[in-house]
């Protein structure tokens, strides 16, 4: 969250790179992280391999997100440009894709409650970085950035943020 802003009345878009596939994201984000982890890598390069397709991942190879409630996050526009993909049949994370510019938009996670979207498709003022999460995995011989701090797995502040957003999401807050 951007020092002053207030939470209730934050919206923020996204855009797909050609304007077709709008989202759009209310209140603050769970979390502004970036994640390392195999998956996270694998899904990037998987999107950032179709035709044109613009970055999804940072140079060193970690994935940024603003992590938002599922009652938080919608497409207003171009929904049905979206493709999901998915590393493995089984995985329950799938990436969505505009499919008019192959622009990657965000990731579900299910179950969860959550939605991921990349900090790339946004053009507003974004948070700042929270944490970095499975340095573990990450491959880049790069000096991890110190604008937040970095995590070998994934930190229980990670699992205490969305613990904390289901409960609101239940009262209703």
């Amino acid at each position: 969250m951007l020092k002053g802003e207030n939470v209730t009345q934050v919206t923020r878009t996204s855009s797909c790179s050609c304007g077709r596939v709008l989202c759009q994201a209310v209140g603050a984000p769970i979390l502004s992280a970036v994640c390392y982890c195999d998956d996270c890598q694998a899904g990037g390069k998987l999107i950032e391999s179709l035709p044109d397709a613009p970055c999804v991942m940072d140079a060193d190879g970690g994935t940024p997100y603003l992590t938002y409630r599922d009652d938080r996050f919608s497409c207003v526009s171009g929904s049905e440009l979206l493709v999901g993909h998915k590393l493995k049949e089984s995985a329950p994370t799938t990436r969505f894709v505009a499919s008019c510019c192959n622009s990657g938009m965000y990731l579900k996670y299910a179950p969860g409650h959550w939605v991921s979207a990349y900090q790339t498709r946004f053009n507003d003022d974004l948070p700042p970085i929270e944490m970095r999460t499975q340095t573990q995995c990450r491959k880049s011989a790069t000096p991890i950035p110190q604008d937040a701090p970095a995590y070998r797995r994934f930190p229980m502040k990670l699992f205490g943020r969305l613990i904390a957003a289901r409960l609101a999401m239940l009262f209703g807050r």
